[in-house]
């Protein structure tokens, strides 16, 4: 009697770099016991593409065009869709990690590190667990037990729609521009640009710029 293969593992990857992707999916579809049901480039698409393939696992960036990753996270819980997801950034832990499993994410795997990463946090998450860089685990247990660290920081205290505006305009966006892309009204952006100034406690829009491109390079 012959053994029962397993079954694949199913990924969906919503990335807005298509070169990035590609070479995602051209890893992920190398593993025997994976492969790529999907890709999207977007939260809306991504969305539905979840919902019509419910894939075993959605690697998901936090940086698409138009709104965040970590809008299509919650968006996902809102709806009930418990698909286990993977985040991925090209930005630190310490900016984007507990954001995300709070919105979430079981896995949060940065850019610069491995490609074999991305695998292993997939089999981690799958297995029920959360899938951290040791040296964010250790510097959180650190936090958590009085050594001093990062946690104190003022950007610590933006709502997650005011750290997305405050990197699209450390990416060179302005006011209109953030507001076509994240779909709100100019009104709207500077009233969070009006909070980002009194969180951060910046005296005036320049400052503010100046901050925000220290934090998150044009081009990213």
């Amino acid at each position: 009697m012959k053994s029962q293969q397993p079954e694949q593992i199913r990924v969906v990857i919503v990335e807005d770099h298509r070169m990035f992707r590609e070479q995602l999916a051209h890893m992920i579809d190398k593993a025997d016991d994976m492969k790529v049901c999907g890709e999207a480039e977007n939260i809306r698409d991504g969305f539905a593409l979840i919902k019509q393939a419910q894939p075993s696992i959605a690697i998901v960036d936090i940086t698409l065009k138009g709104s965040s990753g970590l809008e299509l996270l919650k968006d996902l819980r809102a709806h009930g869709i418990a698909v286990p997801t993977l985040v991925l950034s090209m930005h630190d832990e310490s900016l984007y990690a507990e954001r995300a499993l709070r919105a979430g994410a079981r896995a949060y795997v940065t850019k610069h590190e491995a490609s074999a990463d991305v695998l292993t946090a997939i089999r981690h998450v799958l297995k029920g667990e959360i899938y951290l860089n040791s040296h964010f685990v250790s510097r959180m247990i650190s936090t958590m037990t009085g050594g001093r660290d990062a946690a104190a920081r003022p950007i610590d205290r933006l709502a997650d729609r005011e750290l997305e505006v405050f990197q699209l305009l450390g990416r060179g966006l302005t006011t209109r521009e953030i507001a076509v892309q994240l779909g709100l009204g100019i009104t709207t952006v500077d009233t969070y640009r009006a909070r980002i100034k009194e969180k951060l406690n910046l005296k005036n829009s320049a400052r503010l710029r100046f901050e925000a491109s220290r934090w998150f390079k044009v081009g990213e």
